[in-house]
């Protein structure tokens, strides 16, 4: 930060890292978002679209917490007004499932100017009662199930709104290595951000590190703590400890909630923001700048990537990090978190030893690999699909088009290529071409195997010539999709330059 309180996002080359310089330089690297930028957002005006809302007299909040990083604000309710309220509701989506209360958007759109004045109503005279959230699983990758919690329609509201308040004031405070779920910013950026810092500093050495159970382990007692820190009204925060205390309902059975934060609720992604923003961002910002070597951090919700230079610094960090987690009752999960040797050199000193090819790692669905250009001998990282993601998708594809063998061939074409494109959207990175290629190949087997099931005529009819007739119809054309890191990360910087 410069003496105006501005940010400076210029790309700082490598070699001044350790010149005095290590901070700006840092920032460079992850992106911090600059002041002025965030200053002139406008308040939108309201709008009944989904089209990321945001509801009018929140500029002034923003402004404050952007000036003064030790303001607390004891005043925020009176934000919770009728008109945010109605606007949050016109920002949820329509068609998702219902919560223990059983009521979908469109009942209660159909007398919602009376449902909202009688819920604003007993939000500022404190008659609100949150209800618990109803409990669903959902299949992880590696074969778990994960839970999510579905939240009653007006608690869904409430938290919008509130979480629309509570933005303004902690995007001001958020550092700039934090990428999860946050406004304007995606996991591609922080694939981006990660990329251009492992291959433009002297990084060589990645902690890979995810903590256990996290959405399940925030303790509330420090999570109110953290907040009390810019919250002082105590209404805003009687309302946070009514939604942690809401509970769950499965199966016709209530359970108390202790610890943790429901996934699934509006207002958890920027819960876990802030206990991770007190819990471990601010110390990792600290600990760095002792540091002698170079310390880059990423970190998207609950997973982050940190490199170092030295071996010795990784190995310290790592303890310290056991430590503070254990002051806060986190740990790091024991078989997602490792240190490993990676980065410039890791290819020629593992050589060197006879340990053969550097190790990868995976971060946000791609596999970080170690490599060079065929003829430049360039350092590059490449990014490639991570095997289990691709086989537990194609896995669920298998089940999907099982069901659908009968439906038309034009149905199942088109709802094929809605999900092949999205996958394709996320994936289609560069260097990942060989994979992305092999996926919507797999997924055209399996079509072609599903048409083959239908009868004995249909087994002998539907030859490779035909299917791929069907294929160039239906599925996406298969290219790269997004640009080289380097490119879109200056690209994004030059933008938001002050």
């Amino acid at each position: 930060m410069n003496a105006d309180g501005k940010s400076d996002e210029s790309v700082v080359p490598a070699t001044l890292a350790n010149n005095g310089s290590a901070e700006e330089l840092t920032e460079s690297v992850e992106e911090r978002d600059s002041a002025k930028r965030n200053v002139e957002q406008p308040a939108s005006d309201r709008t009944q679209s989904r089209d990321q809302p945001r509801p009018r007299g929140l500029h002034g909040v923003r402004e404050a917490a952007r000036k003064d990083s030790q303001l607390q604000f004891t005043a925020l309710l009176h934000h919770v007004s009728e008109e945010a309220l109605l606007e949050s509701f016109y920002a949820l989506k329509r068609n998702v499932a219902v919560g223990v209360d059983h009521v979908t958007w469109h009942e209660y759109e159909r007398d919602v100017e009376n449902r909202i004045a009688d819920l604003h109503g007993r939000i500022h005279r404190g008659a609100y009662r949150a209800k618990p959230s109803r409990r669903v699983w959902i299949p992880k990758p590696d074969g778990r199930q994960r839970p999510l919690g579905i939240a009653s329609l007006e608690d869904k509201i409430v938290q919008q709104t509130v979480l629309w308040v509570l933005q303004c004031i902690y995007e001001q405070d958020f550092l700039g290595f934090s990428y999860g779920f946050r406004r304007g910013r995606s996991q591609h950026q922080a694939l981006d951000a990660l990329n251009v810092a492992l291959t433009s500093r002297r990084v060589n050495w990645v902690l890979d590190a995810d903590i256990e159970g996290f959405f399940d382990a925030i303790d509330h007692s420090w999570l109110i703590k953290f907040l009390e820190h810019r919250i002082g009204d105590r209404r805003i925060l009687r309302l946070i400890r009514k939604w942690l205390r809401a509970g769950i309902m499965e199966d016709g059975i209530r359970s108390a909630t202790n610890a943790g934060s429901p996934q699934g609720a509006n207002i958890s992604p920027l819960l876990s923001n802030v206990f991770l923003h007190y819990v471990f961002d601010l110390w990792i910002h600290s600990w760095r700048q002792s540091c002698h070597g170079d310390v880059v951090v990423v970190r998207y919700a609950d997973d982050f990537v940190i490199g170092f230079e030295t071996k010795a610094e990784a190995e310290a960090c790592l303890s310290a990090l056991h430590d503070r987690f254990g002051q806060f009752g986190l740990k790091l999960h024991p078989k997602k978190t490792r240190l490993i040797e990676f980065g410039r050199w890791a290819h020629v000193h593992r050589q060197k030893r006879g340990d053969g090819r550097p190790e990868t790692f995976n971060f946000l669905g791609f596999t970080h690999v170690c490599s060079h250009t065929r003829h430049a001998r360039r350092y590059v990282i490449w990014r490639l699909s991570m095997h289990k993601r691709i086989g537990a998708t194609l896995a669920r594809l298998k089940v999907e088009l099982r069901q659908r063998m009968h439906d038309p061939l034009g149905q199942t074409g088109r709802w094929l290529r809605r999900v092949v494109t999205g996958w394709l959207n996320y994936h289609a990175v560069p260097g990942n071409s060989i994979r992305i290629r092999r996926f919507v190949h797999s997924v055209s087997r399996l079509w072609l195997r599903t048409l083959r099931r239908r009868s004995q005529r249909a087994q002998r009819g539907w030859t490779w010539a035909r299917m791929h007739r069907v294929l160039n119809q239906y599925l996406p054309r298969i290219r790269i999709l997004h640009p080289y890191p380097a490119a879109r990360f200056r690209a994004r910087l030059k933008a938001g330059a002050v």
